[in-house]
Parts: C-alpha cells; sequence; structure tokens
C-alpha cells in the first residue's frame, strides 16, 4: 500500500481508505450495507493487513449508526487508524438541524466523539457547502476545535472550486487554519472535478480524497446495457446516486474497463480503481464493500498498474466535454499551463484536432 501526503500537510494517508458507509444499515441506508459487529472488526482486520490507516464515516451514515459501529469495532485500538468523519447534513430537526454553522458543528463533534468512542477526530470534513453560514464562522469553529484538540485537521466535501477557494482564502486572510482536504465524487466515467476542482485543489494546497470511485456499483460490470443491477444492490434499490447525464457514454466506459480487464486478468472494479489512482492530482481514494471478498477485491487494485495505452483508451472515451474557458486555454495557453492543469489542457487539445 502506498501513502501520500495529504495537502499542505504532515499527515501521510494510504492511497486507499476504508469508507464505513456500509455499516450498520439502518434509517434509509439499508441498501447499502448492514455490517456490525463481528463482521465489521473483521472488515477492519483486512483494511488494516492490506495497509490501510484510515477510516471514512459520517454523521448521515444510518443516522450515527456508522460511527457507533464503527466505534465499537475499534475499542482498543483507536491509536491504530485515523478516524475521519464528516458533519453538515440535518441530525437534529429545526431550522439550525443542517449547515456548518458554529452551534451545528459543536453540537455534532461531540455526538460524534461520543458515537466513535474517541477524544478526537483526525480529519473532520463539512459534508456539503453551506451557502448561508459566513465562511469565517465555520473556518472560526473547525480552528477552535482544531486547538481545543477535538479534531486534528479539517476538510471540505462537495464544494465548488469557488467555494474551495473562497474557503481557503478566508482563512489565510484571518489568520486561521485552512483544510487540508476536499472530498470529492471522481470516476473514469464523473470526470465534471477535471474541469476545476482537481486543478484547484492541487494550487491550494487542498488534497482531493474521492468518494464512490466505482460510481455506486455502476463501475464494477456487474450493471451492463443489457443488464440491470443485482437485486439486493445499491442501484437495485433505486437510490438516487449518481446522476448519469449520457448513459451511452456510461457503458462505452463499461466496455473499456471490460477489455483492459481481460487483458489484466483483473476484475471490472479493479481497473476503475487502478485507473483512477494513476489520475493526476488524486489522493487517497475511498473505498466501501458490503462482503469481505468484495473488499479484498478492490484492495487487491492497490497492486495493479495500466500501462499508458490502456489508461489512454479507458481515459478517451469519456473526455469531459472543452467547455469554456477551458477549450479557450487548450487552443492557447498549454504553454504556460500549471502542472496540475496540463494532462486536462492536453486531452481537449485532442478533442479540439489540435495534437
Amino acid at each position: 500500500m502506498d501513502y501520500v501526503q495529504l495537502g499542505n500537510s504532515g499527515l501521510r494517508v494510504s492511497k486507499f481508505v476504508f469508507g464505513t458507509m456500509t455499516f450498520a444499515g439502518t434509517h434509509g441506508f439499508e441498501g447499502l450495507g448492514s455490517a456490525t459487529g463481528e463482521t465489521a472488526r473483521r472488515q477492519i482486520d483486512i483494511a488494516l493487513d492490506a495497509g490501510v490507516n484510515a477510516i471514512d464515516t459520517a454523521n448521515v451514515y444510518s443516522r450515527g449508526d456508522s460511527e457507533r459501529v464503527l466505534g465499537e469495532a475499534l475499542a482498543g485500538r483507536r491509536d491504530k487508524v485515523l478516524i475521519f468523519t464528516k458533519v453538515g447534513f440535518p441530525m437534529v430537526a429545526g431550522p439550525n438541524g443542517p449547515g456548518t454553522s458554529r452551534l451545528q458543528v459543536t453540537a455534532q463533534i461531540e455526538a460524534s466523539l461520543r458515537r466513535l468512542q474517541t477524544d478526537y477526530v483526525d480529519l473532520y470534513f463539512t459534508h456539503r457547502w453551506d451557502g448561508v453560514t459566513p465562511v469565517e464562522e465555520t473556518v472560526e469553529t473547525m480552528t477552535s476545535l482544531i486547538k481545543a484538540g477535538k479534531i486534528r485537521y479539517w476538510g471540505v466535501s462537495n464544494h465548488s472550486a469557488w467555494a474551495l477557494t473562497k474557503t481557503v482564502m478566508t482563512a489565510r486572510a484571518c489568520g486561521l487554519i485552512a483544510p487540508i482536504a476536499q472530498q470529492i465524487y471522481y470516476t473514469a466515467e464523473g470526470r465534471e472535478a477535471e474541469y476545476e476542482l482537481l486543478p484547484a485543489g492541487a494550487d491550494l494546497g487542498v488534497g482531493a480524497m474521492i468518494w464512490s470511485p466505482l460510481g455506486q456499483g455502476l463501475l464494477t460490470g456487474k450493471v451492463t446495457r443489457d443488464q440491470g443491477a443485482p437485486e439486493g444492490s445499491r442501484q437495485a434499490t433505486k437510490w438516487p446516486e449518481p446522476w448519469i447525464m449520457d448513459w451511452d457514454r456510461l457503458w462505452r466506459v463499461v466496455d473499456a474497463l471490460k477489455a483492459v480487464a481481460a487483458e489484466q486478468h483483473a476484475t471490472v472494479a479493479q481497473i476503475a480503481l487502478a485507473w483512477l489512482q494513476a489520475r493526476p492530482n488524486v489522493g487517497p481514494i475511498v473505498i466501501g464493500a458490503r462482503t469481505d471478498e468484495q473488499l479484498r477485491e478492490s484492495l487487491d487494485a492497490a497492486a495493479i498498474t495500466l500501462t499508458a495505452d490502456q489508461h489512454d483508451r479507458i481515459e478517451a472515451v469519456a473526455r469531459p466535454a472543452p467547455i469554456y474557458p477551458l477549450w479557450h486555454r487548450a487552443r492557447t495557453s498549454i504553454d504556460r499551463a500549471s502542472p496540475a492543469e496540463v494532462g486536462y489542457l492536453r486531452g481537449h487539445r485532442q478533442t479540439l484536432g489540435l495534437d
């Protein structure tokens, strides 16, 4: 297992992070998984044995029950792992339930710590952009939690590039502590993050941690043009994510992944992960699993290296459209591009017929 420096920090995180949205399976999360007790402990053992040093959860997963199961499973070995959790979705009723206000964040970190049976969280994410609470209030609250020892670092999730930049620059301007990571959606099919989020994060010193790298089950090879989601899977439960703008494009990606999987004697899911871990500006990747076998399959992808041709064949079938002003930059400015932008701009010079 490789380890990466997370953003502009001294924190080193395994390339794969174990995600626990599949723990508990209560309060609307029944279709994702239901690991508890010995199953949860065994899956954590599998991840740790493979070199994983971080576990990701959120207060909203199973309405706190995922954190509770994780806390119980880590009893007596808290010091063996980094724990990441999140705040932002409503956990209590009323107008102050959602968001990242001082009221919400300070209340929810205490609740998360109780459920996790720990005194601190290693990385605390705002789960989504608030849009109402002043950024200064959120940044100041996170800084105070770090100084109080309740969290070690903080990050953001599901932000736009301008919101990410505003957050970082506000922290710097106020002499407060900036986020070190952004958790974002990015797959071989869902590549909007390439437009601005990935290069912005690299420029700002904010590491990119990827959630749902298998497209929430769509990039496993089990769902095809002619075959719907397997019974009992997340997609069979009418789970509302991810948003697919072009289904034919998705199937082209699945076809490309299948072809490379056959060449590598690997599974489709493993190739999707191998492709993603080699992408520019990508840091840790959060992997989840309903079963031990799925977890081992994903972890084994860490050892797979694609050839340049295999990587490029997958990349080409789902290259994002060159939206403005990026098509203009691709035409005129690649010689002045930052390292974080080069991969995207080169790909679109090919799309525009310039290379």
